[in-house]
């Protein structure tokens, strides 16, 4: 089964339906250990930091937004931590994904139409082509 679980969030609900997935994953395997990786956008960040918050309050803010989801692990008793990482989220989460070799990576999808995803791209339809070991999209 997959003991080294990666979980892409940001918060949304499309990636907290990507952790409840992964909650089921990881509950079959009892030594499994999910991380889940929260890409902070640079442009993002600069737009947050220049309209409220210096980039330690932008750090606290961002991780709250995912201890809810971290909460849903550790309810289960499932070895899970949380990395922030900075960066495009798309390149950023392949490169770790890569680097760490994951059993899987689990990610949302937001389920853009054809046309948007042939011209915007998604970050979810980047990871599946680029990451070298199983993505399970979730939409």
């Amino acid at each position: 089964m997959y003991k080294r679980i990666l979980v892409a969030v940001d918060g949304s609900l499309h990636s907290k339906r990507a952790a409840m997935h992964a909650v089921f994953l990881a509950s079959a395997s009892p030594d499994a250990h999910v991380t889940l990786l929260y890409v902070l956008d640079y442009d993002k960040t600069r737009t947050d930091v220049i309209h409220s918050m210096n980039s330690d309050e932008l750090h606290i803010d961002r991780k709250n937004k995912i201890m809810p989801i971290k909460d849903l692990f550790t309810s289960k008793g499932i070895s899970t931590e949380i990395k922030l990482l900075h960066g495009e989220a798309g390149p950023v989460i392949v490169e770790h994904a890569n680097q760490e070799n994951y059993d899987i990576v689990v990610i949302g999808s937001r389920g853009l139409n054809t046309l948007q995803e042939m011209v915007l791209g998604s970050v979810s339809h980047k990871v599946a082509k680029r990451v070298h070991s199983p993505v399970l999209l979730i939409k």
